[in-house]
């Protein structure tokens, strides 16, 4: 059996979880549905306020490792000084 909730949310909110959802091939109300039972069946609500790493910092990253790992970095330094001769060699 089917039932209605309403509930008043931001409308930039609404949006926002609409494309969110959207992206991956669902509707707002299966996910809302999908959290409502999970939290029915465990009693835990899972909130993240972890920052993710963008693509873009993703790739900066990736290519610092592949410096580090090809040993094309400099360093460690013991002045300010020495730093800075080392970024401009």
């Amino acid at each position: 059996m089917k039932t209605q909730v309403n509930i008043k949310i931001d409308s930039n909110v609404k949006k926002g979880a609409q494309k969110r959802a959207a992206e991956l091939g669902l509707s707002l109300s299966s996910v809302v549905n999908v959290t409502l039972k999970q939290f029915a069946r465990t009693g835990e609500l899972e909130l993240s306020v972890a920052p993710k790493m963008t693509p873009y910092l993703e790739s900066l990253i990736d290519e610092a490792r592949k410096e580090y790992k090809t040993g094309k970095t400099s360093g460690p330094f013991t002045s300010v000084d020495e730093m800075i001769k080392g970024l401009e060699s």
